[in-house]
């Protein structure tokens, strides 16, 4: 219930209370009950007013936590203060000591922001002020009767971090999954490289076996030609592309080879 409408709650309440006076109650008992309502008027706006300032405060001295410079770190905790300082009188009328006191912790911690050289030290001061900021609203919710806009106000930044939190973890997620699809990526390229390596090296090897046989038949066996492959760990850093023309270039040059020894044998 806001100041306004309590004022005038009590201004009907107190005019009607005036008019019955004479029949019913003793000038003494009004006038007590007239101050007893001032009061309760007095102290709720009070409290409502710093409820709006420290939420202010709390908004902006979140808005210089998340803040990615130091520019703007101090530009958010400077109007953060200013909404403490601004609190301190109406918490101190309201009554709410608990809330007082965390106001006046958060202003002293925010104080100091502006002579931080670093954005990491600042930060640190903004941090704590934070953290009491939002002690110094539930203090004071504890001190009057929770307004729906407060209650709204909390909730919404509860559910907040909570949406934070799972968005933080799903993305976490995320990236593991992506490393492990490159390490199975990676895990399959080298298998690939492997069998295809094996193969051409079978291969090679056969020929290599014919080629000597058939030398050796035609009694041209002085040079047995010899395998001329790259060692395999070599080979295993290229391409699927660059290790297949690497074999084939290889057989290339032991048919070469190997019609050449033909040649000298017919020479002979």
């Amino acid at each position: 219930m806001n100041g306004t409408l309590l004022r005038g709650l009590f201004d009907t309440f107190a005019h009607l209370l005036i008019n019955i006076a004479p029949n019913i109650m003793e000038k003494k008992y009004i006038f007590l009950l007239f101050l007893s309502l001032s009061l309760f008027s007095f102290g709720q706006t009070n409290c409502e007013d710093a409820n709006s300032d420290l939420i202010y405060a709390y908004s902006n001295v979140k808005s210089s936590y998340d803040s990615n410079n130091i520019s703007h770190l101090k530009y958010y905790a400077n109007k953060s203060l200013e909404a403490f300082n601004r609190s301190k009188k109406s918490l101190e009328n309201c009554g709410c000591d608990a809330a007082y006191n965390l106001s006046y912790d958060a202003a002293e911690l925010l104080a100091k922001v502006e002579n931080e050289a670093t954005f990491e030290d600042g930060r640190f001061y903004v941090k704590r002020a934070r953290e009491i900021a939002k002690q110094s609203i539930t203090e004071l919710d504890k001190c009057t009767v929770p307004t729906t806009e407060t209650n709204d106000l909390l909730a919404l930044e509860n559910e907040q971090e909570r949406l934070e939190q799972m968005q933080n973890a799903l993305k976490a997620e995320e990236a593991a999954i992506k490393a492990k699809l490159v390490a199975q990526k990676q895990q399959t390229l080298a298998l690939k490289k492997e069998v295809l390596i094996n193969v051409y090296k079978q291969a090679m090897s056969s020929n290599l076996e014919t080629y000597n046989s058939t030398l050796e038949v035609c009694d041209c066996a002085d040079k047995p030609l010899k395998d001329v492959s790259s060692n395999t760990d070599e080979i295993s850093t290229k391409s699927l592309e660059d290790i297949k023309s690497h074999f084939i270039e290889n057989m290339k040059d032991l048919a070469s080879n190997y019609l050449a020894q033909l040649d000298l044998c017919l020479d002979d």
